[in-house]
């Protein structure tokens, strides 16, 4: 087998500097199978170990016993904004700034639409065509819904006539990290609008989108709320009264319980809610966000960039690195080439090490800070060296494609 990177420590160093990591106490926190080295909290991350008696509360105590009653009683129809308000600090926002719900197809829609209205005498969507296809295609048929608007690529570079620029923070294939306040600034120069997609870096750096106009994000991944968990909206204060939702459902209503006959928009972020929270999903979030409020966000990244760069030592030059080979331009997922990736991840998850793979040639390594050890990483490493070493990939069965890659 080939030798791991000179320049990586061996495994005995990855054991001292686990028992060493301040956040070492937080995967405790969560249930993780034996035998299984899971590098895919970028999409979807580990289950707490404090979730399923919220859900069964949630489900029993409040739904059981309460019934209709829990609307007012546990608090269920304030949900989209009680819940914001504690995701609002993961993402350097404020109270009253975040709406939690729906998905983040439906935000990205809001955000685009409510954006075109405040520019309405501008045509053009700059989005990149490196974006999650989600952002691209909500982007495509919003623009065909609407008629004569152009989408223009972000590599293009031009934003003085354009209305919104949509962007994700961390690219999904390559965890390549965009420069958040300087892509910002530009943007504002060119007197667009700015929307960030934090969904791949919300919970594994420090994000601020306080200076954007719109952000959308996910919690399913590492901030570890579930499948289907909701999703979140970022309006910035100054866009409150101005702002339309063109979802406009019977949540954001100034009245829902008047029962009025047309819209009336609610004021400030509760103008953003569409329709009933799934408060199943959001109990599992709000289990998500009490271990997330005790989490030093500092530190955090600091070990994001630390395991990243073990790993990208130790794979040394036995894959071709997707990602930048600077910490400081990656995001918390580490992306390698190979051109049969999909058979040498499944070769890999087969014998215990989770990753995934993206179309056409990427293998992606998620490093969760909360519980990713760095002996995970050294074994892993380990794992990926001999699955390419003894070409294990070539194995038939691994080249027949899974509904979910």
């Amino acid at each position: 087998m080939s030798r791991l990177s000179d320049q990586a420590p061996d495994r005995e160093r990855c054991l001292a500097l686990d028992a060493e990591d301040p956040l070492r106490h937080f995967r405790h926190e969560f249930t993780l199978p034996e035998g299984v080295i899971y590098l895919v909290g970028n999409s979807l991350g580990a289950l707490p170990k404090r979730t399923p008696e919220r859900v069964r509360q949630a489900v029993e105590d409040e739904w059981g016993a309460r019934l209709v009653g829990g609307w007012n009683s546990a608090g269920w129809y304030d949900q989209p904004l009680t819940v914001g308000d504690r995701i609002a600090p993961l993402i350097g926002a404020g109270p009253g700034q975040v709406v939690a719900g729906n998905t983040t197809s439906i935000a990205i829609h809001q955000a685009v639409a409510a954006a075109l209205r405040l520019r309405p005498g501008r045509r053009v969507i700059v989005s990149d065509a490196r974006n999650f296809p989600t952002d691209h295609y909500m982007v495509e048929g919003l623009a065909g819904a609407l008629g004569g608007h152009e989408i223009r690529d972000f590599a293009a570079g031009r934003f003085d006539d354009a209305a919104v620029v949509l962007l994700s923070e961390v690219d999904y294939r390559t965890g390549e990290r965009h420069d958040v306040p300087e892509v910002t600034a530009r943007v504002h120069a060119a007197g667009a609008l700015m929307i960030w997609d934090v969904c791949h870096s919300v919970g594994a750096l420090q994000v601020d989108v306080s200076a954007a106009d719109f952000a959308v994000g996910c919690t399913y991944k590492y901030l570890n709320a579930g499948p289907g968990a909701p999703a979140f909206l970022y309006v910035n204060p100054r866009h409150h009264a101005g702002a339309e939702n063109v979802l406009s459902g019977w949540h954001s209503h100034a009245e829902p319980f008047a029962f009025e006959a047309h819209y009336r928009p609610a004021e400030g972020i509760r103008r953003f809610a569409v329709s009933t929270p799934h408060v199943l999903s959001f109990a599992a979030l709000e289990a998500a966000l009490d271990v997330w409020e005790r989490v030093p966000l500092d530190l955090l990244r600091a070990k994001s960039v630390a395991l990243g760069a073990l790993l990208v030592d130790l794979v040394g030059d036995a894959l071709e690195l997707a990602s930048p080979a600077d910490p400081d331009r990656r995001g918390s997922h580490v992306s390698f080439r190979h051109p049969d990736g999909y058979p040498v991840m499944r070769a890999l998850i087969d014998r215990g090490v989770h990753g995934d793979f993206r179309a056409p040639d990427a293998l992606r390594f998620g490093l969760a800070p909360l519980y990713t050890r760095y002996v995970d990483v050294y074994d892993a490493a380990v794992m990926l060296r001999e699955v390419l070493d003894k070409e294990l990939w070539r194995d038939e069965r691994y080249t027949r494609r899974l509904a979910v890659t």
